[in-house]
């Protein structure tokens, strides 16, 4: 595909595309015309750098766990450093720091809906984690 197709499909600007080739995170072939021609993969990709840089993680360290998105098995990297896995760790907690927050807010939204409805209307986006068995409304 194209990088206007892929930009469609991501919701990322082109520019932005640009960039992560730039930096290494994606890689475009080239077709006979000289236009980038990205695999059907980089959708997946780029939104997983693309929430990896919303999580706070600098490009150069992106760049070094991509592999591991990529193959689920253990690799060796020699080249993580002190400073590296502690940035990791660091945004590993404020991750999850975030998805807890995330959750309480979930949870209280589903429990509003279900106050203000009186628990009369079947709700069809739940997710599992509900009090009563059911999941909480999103």
């Amino acid at each position: 595909m194209r990088i206007g197709e892929l930009s469609e499909r991501t919701g990322t600007p082109r520019r932005l595309l640009r960039y992560y080739e730039e930096q290494g995170l994606i890689a475009a072939g080239r077709s006979p015309n000289g236009y980038r021609e990205y695999d059907e993969r980089f959708v997946d990709r780029v939104a997983q750098i693309r929430g990896l840089l919303d999580a706070g993680l600098p490009t150069r360290i992106i760049k070094q766990i991509l592999p591991c998105l990529d193959k689920p098995r253990i690799i060796h990297f020699p080249d993580a450093t002190p400073e590296m896995l502690a940035t990791l760790e660091l945004e590993r907690d404020r991750l999850t720091e975030r998805i807890e927050c995330l959750t309480r807010n979930r949870d209280a939204m589903a429990e509003y809906l279900e106050a203000v409805r009186g628990d009369n209307r079947p709700d069809t986006a739940r997710t599992p984690g509900d009090r009563d068995g059911r999941a909480g409304a999103v």
